[in-house]
């Protein structure tokens, strides 16, 4: 296990939500699981006016989000905790000098001995990400003579190509490409990083994971919830700037990519590079039509309740075309995957919250034993990122009696198995991850760019081309009826159901 420094994380932007929700609670467990070094401290800095004791009290003795777990410590355990954490109150902007906040650092570091070694936390709007970085360059606190120097950035990371390249342009003013972290939690999940270990680890996957036994890759990402307090926001990005162009194209890149030379940070971001810079960027209207789909749901009523549509939900326009349901295919072009569709598809408001990647494998080229079903003909892999976090195969077997009847089977791992079932949450790894240097599991500012670069044509139809449809679906159904018509041949998605073993079609009735 690689050995935690001395440091001092500090936190802009530390009076919204997801301090209190995500980051202090993913320290906390840290704090408990002796991650942490001896030498640490969270000096958390806004603009809101608070004291060390006030802000204390708002993400650790009375946070709502680590009530449960507090409740059963020791008293002194989470008090040596909270006295940890501080504050220092920016004044009115972000973009001001950081003469008091420099001083405070200082006293901080002397105090609690952090061998100048920092992590800059940017939990703020991406509009102030360069100004902050200058005010902090402009103090002295980016200098690496004395300790290194780090900063996390959240996404989105742009809104388009150009933005995500000016935002890079604007950070590496300040920063060394090595020093900055965009976090992205999806790959702080052990499933996605277990796509990884599932292809390089063994022999009887790696050999069979190309165009030659591979029919197609599809990948779901469903949730159920709806836009919720966030119509602002989603109005402006839709399902695709949202999940696709981060979450589910990093996905994509470690199914994708070639197996790296070592599994160091910079050869496997390396490998996820080429990766993305491999699929086939669609720019004619014609394929864009035949190979995208784009949805919204509609007010429908789901277990008795009565589900609003998204152009009723707060922050919405009532005649917006955003995106809520977005289905790609799409190819890759390299040696491995020639000609090998890939169906990517996200969404709000389905049955089921699940994320999970489905590998098809072709099914034999001389068929001995017939088979009626052709969606339950071929052999797969089920990767589940969440819930139900694990892996399932499926593969034929002989339905007991007279014949050669052949039924699928199901050969299963789940993570909850494991003796050591103390598996990290996703900030609790990445923010680790951060601490000790390994930026495995961060986006490089060519791999941002490089996802950019695929989606930008797909984004830019949408907004400016002929016979764009944005399709009604029902609320908490999968997706709009003729989002089946964008997979080849008799092959439908696979809807899968809260389980990882509910088999495609999975539903309740109520």
């Amino acid at each position: 296990m690689n050995k935690t420094a001395n440091q001092m994380l500090i936190i802009f932007g530390a009076s919204g939500d997801l301090t209190a929700r995500k980051l202090i609670p993913a320290i906390y467990n840290l704090y408990k699981g002796n991650h942490l070094p001896e030498n640490f401290v969270v000096l958390g800095a806004s603009r809101s006016a608070m004291t060390d004791g006030e802000f204390r009290r708002k993400v650790v003795q009375e946070s709502a989000y680590l009530k449960d777990v507090i409740s059963t410590e020791d008293a002194d355990f989470v008090s040596k905790f909270s006295d940890k954490i501080f504050y220092e109150d920016l004044g009115s902007d972000y973009d001001t000098d950081y003469d008091l906040l420099g001083k405070r650092i200082g006293d901080l570091n002397s105090k609690y001995h952090t061998s100048n070694q920092y992590i800059f936390y940017l939990s703020t709007p991406p509009s102030l990400y360069e100004a902050i970085a200058k005010n902090l360059h402009n103090q002295g606190l980016t200098n690496e003579t004395e300790g290194w120097k780090r900063i996390i950035v959240e996404k989105p990371f742009g809104y388009s190509l150009k933005t995500a390249k000016d935002l890079n342009t604007g950070l590496q003013k300040y920063f060394k490409e090595k020093q900055i972290y965009r976090i992205d939690h999806y790959l702080g999940k052990e499933t996605v990083q277990n796509l990884l270990v599932t292809r390089f680890a063994n022999s009887i996957f790696e050999p069979l994971w190309n165009r030659n036994y591979i029919h197609h890759i599809e990948i779901t990402n469903a949730e159920t919830v709806g836009v919720e307090k966030r119509g602002g926001y989603y109005d402006k990005s839709g399902a695709l700037r949202d999940m696709f162009q981060s979450h589910l194209l990093q996905i994509v890149s470690l199914i994708v990519m070639e197996p790296p030379i070592n599994s160091s940070a910079e050869e496997i971001r390396n490998e996820k590079v080429k990766a993305l810079k491999s699929l086939r960027i669609m720019t004619d209207e014609k394929t864009l039509f035949d190979h995208t789909i784009k949805g919204q749901y509609v007010a429908s009523e789901i277990d008795g309740e009565k589900v609003k549509g998204y152009r009723e939900e707060e922050g919405v326009d009532p005649n917006s075309k955003t995106e809520t349901f977005a289905a790609i295919k799409f190819f890759v072009d390299n040696w491995r995957w020639k000609d090998i569709p890939f169906y990517v598809r996200t969404a709000k408001r389905m049955p089921t919250k699940v994320t999970e990647v489905v590998i098809h494998f072709k099914t034999p080229h001389h068929q001995v034993f017939k088979e009626q079903d052709i969606n339950n003909k071929d052999n797969k892999l089920i990767i589940r990122i969440q819930p139900d976090e694990g892996i399932l195969l499926k593969f034929g077997v002989k339905v007991p009696g007279q014949g050669f009847q052949v039924e699928r089977a199901n050969l299963d791992f789940y993570y909850s198995s494991l003796s050591d079932s103390n598996i990290m949450q996703a900030y609790e790894r990445l923010l680790l991850d951060a601490m000790q240097g390994d930026a495995t599991l961060y986006a490089r500012a060519d791999e941002v760019e490089a996802a950019w670069a695929f989606v930008d044509p797909i984004l830019n139809y949408w907004e400016n081309g002929k016979d764009v449809n944005t399709y009604g679906y029902s609320a908490g159904v999968w997706g709009p009826t003729n989002s089946d018509d964008l997979i080849e041949g008799d092959y439908t998605w696979r809807n899968p159901g809260p389980h990882l073993v509910d088999d495609s079609g999975f539903c309740v009735i109520c």
